[in-house]
């Protein structure tokens, strides 16, 4: 679902009442784990975290007026949806990522390029997405994202 929001709080004044306490939990965890340098806001319609312009002045490549994303999390119609770039870009932390799944949840991951889908929200693996959230620093993002960029 699309929601017109100014900020992640407003976003989440948004949600249907049943996902609200899952997205504050969501985004305390990351908030809470996330390296220093990512600044939060609202980006492609959905609560992002991304690396400001002060410290990545180009902005993304496709529309350079935005900062760089990295990391978001959004209400969708039969899910909660997690994407991150790390996932993505970076072979070991998806294998990571697909390995650890089970450890913290019985079912089967719903994963596609950087999206993950949770469909039962009392089963999102909090504990292993702020393990996630740990993996890269903004600066080791910001070296990937460059180094995929000069590849194309």
């Amino acid at each position: 679902m699309q929601y017109k929001a100014t900020s992640a709080e407003d976003y989440i004044d948004q949600v249907p009442e049943e996902r609200k306490s899952a997205l504050h939990k969501l985004r305390k965890i990351i908030k809470e784990n996330l390296p220093n340098g990512f600044e939060e806001g609202i980006q492609y319609g959905m609560i992002g975290f991304y690396v400001p312009h002060k410290l990545y002045p180009d902005g993304y490549h496709c529309t350079p007026k935005e900062p760089l994303p990295f990391m978001s999390f959004a209400s969708q119609k039969n899910s909660i949806n997690l994407y991150h770039s790390g996932i993505y870009a970076i072979p070991e932390i998806k294998d990571w990522f697909v390995n650890e799944y089970p450890k913290h949840c019985k079912r089967t991951l719903d994963m596609r390029t950087s999206c993950i889908r949770f469909k039962k929200i009392e089963e999102i693996p909090f504990e292993l997405i702020a393990e996630l959230c740990k993996k890269i620093t903004v600066d080791e993002w910001i070296a990937v994202y460059e180094t995929n960029i000069k590849k194309k």
